[in-house]
């Protein structure tokens, strides 16, 4: 029997994980991929003792701290979460594994905004791609297209651009949205363009993506395209508990990260809280304050 079971590894689980040790607590991080979203970062320059970092080594040296502290981790992915009758959580794992919990964390995070529009599902992993630091490499000397105006966009295109001849970025209004710092780099880079008010329409190819079609009716011809405009919640865990969502499907907590079913805290990403600024450093906060406040509804 755990005194916490946390379920996501992105930055809001391993700060619980580690506040959970500090606190005594017998806690488990279960998650399919630990480090979650953080790990696809190409460049982290907003994270505090860092002036920049990757994804990857930000997240080993988090991992490296949640093992010295002796939590248990384990990539798994969690298919069902249950109430029991008395009032704790049997945690289930897609291997049928299960684990018993008083309380629990969500820190499921959020998952790829996808364009929803024809081509996309027929290329994908064949020239489509949501991660530009797992893929990026394999478009040396390409041209290529980023669609989106975000930080997530902006930094992608960064990274391409050190590869490919051209990288291109598609985005629907008149100026990106992404941090003044990031736009500044992309006004800079040489073999980066931008359209603005442009939208995809359509993704063609034979075996492998070739081609582009904007809404104004052109076409371009380009290797791979990289899609980048936000994420959505993970909902089907906190749905199936009867954790209360906003209109944009993110958890409703208060300030103590706790949802309206007793027992069950959530942080990072998927929720309210933080004004949903959706940072890394903010997520790590959310996860303290989930674990100690764990900590005193159990004291």
């Amino acid at each position: 029997m755990y005194d916490l079971i946390i379920i996501g590894g992105g930055p809001a689980g391993l700060s619980a994980a580690v506040y959970a040790a500090r606190f005594n607590l017998k806690a488990i991080v279960i998650s399919e991929l630990i480090g979650g979203y953080m790990m696809e970062s190409p460049q982290i320059c907003n994270y505090p003792s860092y002036t920049i970092i990757n994804g990857v080594e930000l997240t080993n040296n988090m991992k490296e701290q949640v093992k010295s502290l002796n939590i248990e981790m384990i990539e798994e992915e969690v298919v069902k979460v249950e109430k029991t009758k008395e009032k704790e959580f049997l945690v289930k794992t897609k291997s049928n594994k299960e684990f018993k919990s008083k309380t629990i964390l969500l820190a499921v995070g959020t998952k790829k905004r996808k364009l929803n529009i024809k081509g996309e599902e027929d290329f994908a992993g064949k020239g489509i791609s949501y991660c530009a630091t797992c893929d990026g490499p394999l478009f040396k000397d390409k041209i290529v297209a980023v669609v989106g105006g975000s930080n997530s966009a902006a930094v992608s295109a960064l990274l391409l651009s050190q590869f490919a001849k051209e990288v291109h970025i598609f985005y629907r209004k008149q100026k990106l949205r992404a941090d003044p710092y990031w736009t500044e780099k992309i006004d800079k880079a040489k073999n980066i363009k931008v359209h603005y008010n442009m939208v995809l329409e359509e993704i063609k190819g034979e075996k492998i993506v070739k081609k582009i079609k904007t809404d104004d009716g052109k076409e371009m011809e380009v290797g791979g395209v990289f899609i980048e405009i936000g994420s959505i919640p993970s909902t089907a865990l906190p749905k199936s508990l009867g954790v209360k969502l906003d209109d944009k499907d993110c958890i409703i907590v208060d300030k103590t990260q706790k949802t309206n079913i007793d027992g069950i805290y959530a942080a990072g990403d998927i929720t309210t809280g933080s004004n949903k600024m959706r940072q890394i450093v903010t997520a790590c906060a959310e996860g303290a304050v989930a674990a100690e406040s764990t900590y005193n509804s159990l004291k």
